[in-house]
């Protein structure tokens, strides 16, 4: 049996729908996107390239979710259509993506994934001023300054990178830390959010060093950061480099207590690095489907097993529906207000 890890995309499908939630007023206007049967969401994520899983696997949960929505009728009689394009997770191909998602003028955008392509999506959304709904990155500069076009439903790598910090510090005694990371925007974040947790306890890594990013050219990487001999090391990227640092920092013998964020996926963590993955300790920013509301989503599609992905932006749905009937005004697109969702799943008062 062929098993499909269905992600983070379930939830980010479940805000599309919910952004669809405009008065009749609005859908009766020129709004692109939306005509009398259909609503047209688009989508730049990695389909190809060495982190296709990524990109895949948010394709694959976002048509679960498409599916089961329209099978109830869709949105005010509306279908729903997603157009995915590939981005490879590389940042050169982000425009030409973007591009052909506005040729196809969808309502609005979702199912994105990664730091350095969001970099470059950004300044393209919020020139189109279109909305940009649940990136699966948790990069700062999503959160900070509030951004208009920018709808966050998880909590950022700050905030992430903090609670590893605070929890080495004061839970381990562990003040000796160390961070392997991507030359890269999503290294760069991961870093910073390091650093500034650092920060708070009057402290610094105890060492840091980068590797290219895509590849598994980690070696001095590790020797560098090794050298330092900290207790505990940050390790940033996605499985398919992660697991490379784990399986070659063991083989040399070197066994700290390794952390990283929750971009890394960790059942593909599992499946690329077996055993190395043992002990590997991974934040993450909600809990599993199966213990919330949206365990149902699984149902239809038995051969396919939902991740913490999916509840991330099941979750995110469900605010944004609320929220967004209650904003969507006769503005259309800039009925989408993200003012009043801040980034830890709470509508604030």
């Amino acid at each position: 049996m062929k098993i499909t890890f269905l992600r983070y995309s379930l939830g980010l499908c479940a805000v599309a729908v919910c952004l669809c939630l405009l008065p009749p007023l609005v859908l009766g206007q020129s709004v692109p996107g939306i005509s009398e049967r259909e609503v047209l969401i688009g989508s730049c994520s990695a389909l190809e390239g060495p982190s296709h899983f990524l990109g895949t696997e948010t394709v694959t949960g976002a048509k679960a979710y498409i599916d089961l929505t329209n099978d109830a009728g869709g949105v005010d009689g509306r279908k729903l259509k997603l157009i995915s394009y590939d981005d490879s997770y590389d940042p050169a191909k982000t425009e030409a993506c973007f591009n052909r998602l506005m040729e196809q003028k969808v309502f609005a955008l979702g199912f994105f994934v990664g730091t350095p392509t969001a970099v470059k999506h950004l300044p393209l959304a919020e020139s189109n001023k279109i909305p940009v709904v649940g990136l699966f990155t948790g990069a700062q500069m999503l959160y900070v300054p509030l951004r208009h076009w920018v709808v966050n439903v998880r909590a950022s790598y700050f905030d992430e990178t903090r609670e590893q910090v605070n929890g080495l510090w004061g839970a381990l005694g562990y003040k000796k830390i160390g961070v392997i990371y991507p030359e890269d925007p999503f290294g760069a974040a991961v870093l910073e959010g390091v650093k500034t947790a650092l920060k708070g306890h009057r402290a610094e890594p105890a060492a840091t060093a980068s590797y290219p990013r895509q590849t598994s050219q980690v070696e001095a990487a590790i020797d560098t950061v090794k050298a330092a001999n900290p207790a505990a090391v940050v390790l940033v990227g996605p499985a398919n480099t992660v697991a490379p640092i784990l399986k070659q920092a063991h083989a040399k013998g070197w066994k700290p207590l390794f952390l990283t964020v929750s971009f890394v996926g960790t059942d593909d963590l599992i499946q690329e690095a077996g055993s190395d993955a043992e002990g590997m300790v991974v934040t993450q920013v909600v809990p599993p489907y199966y213990l919330t509301e949206y365990k149902t989503v699984a149902a239809p599609h038995p051969d396919e097993i939902l991740s913490l992905r999916s509840t991330q932006l099941c979750e995110s749905g469900r605010i944004c529906g609320r929220h967004g009937a209650r904003r969507g005004d006769e503005k259309g697109r800039e009925g989408i207000d993200p003012r009043g969702i801040d980034s830890r799943n709470r509508v604030a008062p």
